[in-house]
């Protein structure tokens, strides 16, 4: 992992220890904290991720940060990030985690072998919890020990990596089978692809529209249909969808680098900056510099 240092919160990224590269790596805390001196970042400080991660609690109790939200985690607690959120570990002496750091080229690569449904449930972030209480009877503890293993054991790169990709897809359907039971509604497919592409149209175009009917019209259905689904999948309006979409998006810039007010309102599509400043402030009830230098 490397991180860039100009940036007041770091943007960490994949970077394997490896001689040849697998684009997924498994490392344990004390690893992390060696790793975390040698870059003189702390992990108990928030930073951003550039790659996807599942982090398996299995011993002690502590707080894990994803997304600016503090979630309680013991052992048998899984977290899973996708590329772009924030996190933060709270370290205490009795602490076990293993951590799975794979990159978006990965996990595209695995597509052909994991259903799209897998994949959707657990690397969704705007959608799902993202924490899995993971059932002994599962045997995902297990599967994540024999990945560990794997990783560092000395048999040949080639075969090497059939196995771990192998041990990937079962830990990951193992992890979307307890999503899907942990869940408290269940998502009829052919809605969540109209929202997944109405999400999609979101990232593309919220520096452009933050107006429901614009995304309506992009997807040939009507603002009350689309209305529909979001209440369904989020329990929220597709406006009230937008705006948590935008002020976590702002939230991420805002801590990940030395931008102003000014010029992040721009980026957002705000054509005054004070709109933005009492857009944000009515949302989380501070401004954005109050917020920035909250989470420093």
């Amino acid at each position: 992992m490397i991180s860039n240092l100009e940036k007041e919160i770091p943007h960490i990224a994949f970077n394997s220890n490896r001689n040849v590269d697998f684009g997924i790596e498994v490392i344990s805390i004390e690893s992390l904290v060696t790793k975390s001196k040698e870059l003189k970042h702390d992990p108990e400080k928030p930073h951003q991720v550039a790659f996807n991660m599942i982090i398996l609690f299995t011993e002690g109790k502590s707080k894990h940060l994803v997304d600016f939200v503090w979630h309680e985690v013991k052992e048998n607690t899984l977290i899973h990030l996708s590329k772009g959120q924030i996190n933060a570990f709270k370290f205490n002496i009795k602490l076990k985690v293993f951590l799975i750091l794979f990159t978006n080229e990965y996990l595209k690569n695995q597509f052909n072998t994991l259903p799209e449904a897998t994949i959707t449930r657990l690397l969704t972030s705007h959608l799902f919890s993202p924490k899995i209480e993971v059932l002994e009877s599962s045997n995902v503890n297990v599967y994540i020990q024999l990945l560990n293993d794997e990783f560092y054991a000395g048999s040949d790169e080639i075969n090497k990596r059939h196995i771990i990709n192998f041990l990937f897809n079962i830990i990951f359907s193992k992890l979307e089978a307890l999503k899907r039971d942990q869940t408290t509604y269940t998502i009829k497919t052919e809605k969540l692809q109209v929202f997944l592409k109405f999400e999609t149209l979101l990232e593309e175009n919220y520096m452009k529209s933050r107006n429901a009917d614009f995304y309506a019209e992009k997807l040939n259905i009507t603002y009350k249909h689309l209305n529909v689904i979001s209440r369904e999948i989020t329990n929220n309006t597709v406006k009230q969808f937008i705006d948590e979409f935008i002020v976590l998006e702002a939230k991420r810039k805002l801590i990940n680098s030395s931008i102003r007010s000014n010029e992040l309102a721009f980026s957002m599509g705000f054509s005054e900056p004070t709109n933005f400043i009492k857009y944000f402030k009515k949302m989380t009830g501070l401004t954005p510099n109050s917020f920035k230098n909250k989470h420093k």
